[in-house]
């Protein structure tokens, strides 16, 4: 079931927005080669939990640390550990953060160093996907005017659209309805309402759409054809005439 947030419950979620961009802001400072994944989700840890609110992703189904980290041709879902971070590695940093029983979640792709011009435009235009799809959210618009909007800015730039993931409604649970794909047809879908709050995410690649799980665990999703991908994160909240973005300052 959709639900309509009240304004208590919007404030909750901008707040446990407003900390999960805060903890993005400061993972930041410390992302650079010759890092720790695990370094980073300790830092991130330590920084929700001294806010007063929650890391949502440790223990999600059994997923083990509070942030994922994912590298490269990683898409989602990397699990912080002793790897370290290299120049040249483009990490995406995605993860939830919940206050007083209300979620908000956002991811990021950094660059580290020194990449090729098509890696950097991979990173960019994934991120103006994320833009692209937001200008299309008020009242009264289908979810599929978002999906169609973002798919089409994707391969217009020669990109590949992960269908397997999508984004999602969000609010007292991670994960709510309605999903949100990255592709499909325009005017088609649910309808959006003013109070409902979803999570727009792209994850686009260099080569195909094709994922999988890898072998070492249930968690770790990367390209079929090893290429690089990148992934953007909002929680926003739709209102009459527009957006509110809940994950930003």
């Amino acid at each position: 079931m959709i639900s309509i947030k009240s304004e208590r419950e919007i404030e909750l979620m901008r707040h446990a927005g407003h900390i999960n961009y805060l903890t993005h802001e400061e993972i930041k400072k410390y992302l650079k080669p010759g890092v720790k994944t695990e370094e980073l989700d300790k830092i991130a840890h330590d920084f929700i939990l001294k806010n007063d609110c929650t890391p949502s992703c440790l223990g999600y189904e059994g997923f083990p640390k509070s942030i994922c980290v994912s590298i490269n041709d990683e898409v989602v879902h990397g699990i912080p550990g002793k790897r370290k971070i290299k120049n040249g590695d483009i990490v995406s940093i995605d993860f939830c953060v919940r206050y007083k029983g209300y979620e908000s979640d956002s991811a990021r792709t950094y660059i580290v160093g020194d990449v090729p011009r098509d890696i950097k435009n991979l990173v960019e235009n994934t991120r103006e996907a994320l833009n692209i799809g937001l200008s299309k959210v008020k009242s009264g618009v289908k979810i599929g005017d978002i999906s169609h909007a973002i798919e089409e800015f994707a391969h217009s730039k020669g990109l590949g659209v992960v269908e397997d993931l999508v984004g999602h409604g969000i609010g007292t649970n991670m994960h709510e309805e309605p999903d949100v794909p990255n592709f499909g047809e325009a005017n088609t879908g649910v309808t959006l309402k003013s109070g409902m709050t979803i999570a727009i995410e792209p994850m686009l690649t260099l080569g195909g759409k094709e994922v999988c799980l890898t072998d070492q665990d249930d968690w770790v999703i990367v390209t079929m054809d090893e290429s690089p991908s990148a992934h953007f994160e909002h929680t926003v909240v739709v209102t009459e005439n527009g957006y509110e973005i809940l994950t930003g300052e």
